[in-house]
């Protein structure tokens, strides 16, 4: 009998137990009502894309200087690394021998023309005596050959005193462009040779200066597939214009523009080249100088950006947000992006105007959960340090 009464004492505890499981009060920590996330309403707007691009930088023009006459170095002008201007002299060559050549070539073009007077005497009066018949006509011919042999060497004397000027006047080295000299060669007192595949000295000029970038072909087709069919334009007079990054990553101060594109296609990189134009007046840019190009593509009218805390990937790199739908529920909407810009992501598909992506409070929820939607606030910078106070004295 009392076992009875104890069994039946456990059922009724174990059904009391029972009861208050199925009937969990407000203290039970499970969320009575909607999540509150917070969002971001996506608007279509304006985006200039641009692309950074790397290269080096070359100098605008190159001149290397050889000598094109044969002699001794009798000086050197110029200092080392120093800017010269187009025409000044660099180096002189010792211009005694070819002075001589030049002296000799008009002595000898005297000689012809003193010859020449009396040669086309006798051949107009023997024209005027064989048209009486005084003389024979040999004598007229031979007359004539003789002043067309000593016209010749007239000719051939002007020639050769013209040659020795230009011999002579080759002796003074002068710069061919305006530019930064390299290093010398050569020093006072060198024997140096006509056209010799070592050059004396490299002038560049450095202002304004080349940067040559390289684009792959795959990216230039997408560039014009983009243009021809509308989804991109070009942005009117800034079109063309394009801004530099520095080896260490700051900004170049000044701005540059697009010369050319080349038309041929690298078979070993699948790239082209482009070059551009910067303006170089305190020479911070050298040449070889490895930067990054941030060059302007075109304009979208109506481009979408989502933030890139909203945006997720699964294992293959899927791109998809969570946004709130009409009826204040949670769902994923699998988008397409092309670039970051900034704290946000090109996306050229999956998103609306006005849709509401969900960027706080992602942990909390589920697709298909009931969220409660408020604008996104981003978290304030932290406050710098207030300066440390001065030692007292």
């Amino acid at each position: 009998m009392k076992r009875c009464k104890v069994v039946g004492l456990l059922v009724g505890t174990v059904m009391v137990a029972a009861g208050c499981g199925r009937a969990p009060g407000p203290a039970s920590g499970q969320p009575s009502g909607p999540v509150e996330v917070g969002v971001v309403t996506v608007r279509a707007g304006r985006v200039v894309l641009t692309t950074e691009l790397p290269g080096r930088t070359a100098a605008y023009l190159v001149a290397e200087v050889r000598p094109q006459v044969n002699g001794l170095i009798q000086e050197r002008t110029f200092v080392e690394g120093s800017t010269v201007r187009k025409g000044a002299l660099l180096y002189q060559i010792d211009p005694a021998p070819y002075q001589a050549a030049y002296e000799q070539a008009r002595a000898a073009l005297a000689v012809a023309e003193a010859a020449l007077p009396p040669v086309k005497l006798r051949a107009e009066r023997l024209k005027e005596l064989v048209a009486i018949r005084a003389v024979g006509q040999q004598d007229y011919d031979e007359a004539s050959a003789a002043l067309l042999k000593t016209e010749a060497g007239v000719a051939s004397a002007k020639a050769a005193v013209e040659s020795a000027r230009i011999n002579l006047a080759y002796t003074p080295l002068r710069a061919p462009i305006s530019g930064r000299t390299g290093k010398s060669t050569v020093t006072p007192g060198a024997l140096v040779t006509a056209y010799q595949p070592t050059p004396l000295v490299t002038i560049q000029q450095l202002d304004p200066i080349y940067v040559d970038v390289t684009q792959s072909s795959s990216e230039l087709l997408r560039l014009r597939r983009n243009l021809e069919n509308g989804t991109m334009t070009r942005s009117g007079p800034v079109a063309g214009k394009v801004t530099l990054l520095l080896e260490d990553g700051t900004p170049y101060a000044r701005e540059g523009t697009l010369q050319f594109r080349d038309v041929t296609v690298d078979p070993a990189t699948g790239s082209v080249v482009l070059r551009m134009v910067f303006p170089n007046p305190d020479a911070m840019l050298l040449p070889g100088m490895f930067v990054r190009a941030v060059v302007e593509e075109g304009v979208l009218e109506r481009a979408i950006l989502a933030p890139q805390q909203g945006v997720t990937r699964d294992a293959r790199g899927n791109a998809s947000v969570l946004i709130v739908d009409g009826s204040g529920k949670a769902a994923v909407r699998p988008v397409a992006t092309d670039r970051a810009i900034g704290g946000s992501w090109l996306v050229t598909s999956g998103l609306a105007d006005g849709d509401q992506v969900i960027v706080q409070g992602l942990q909390r929820i589920k697709p298909g959960a009931a969220v409660k939607a408020v604008p996104f606030v981003p978290a304030a910078p932290p406050a710098e340090p207030p300066p440390a106070a001065a030692p007292a004295k």
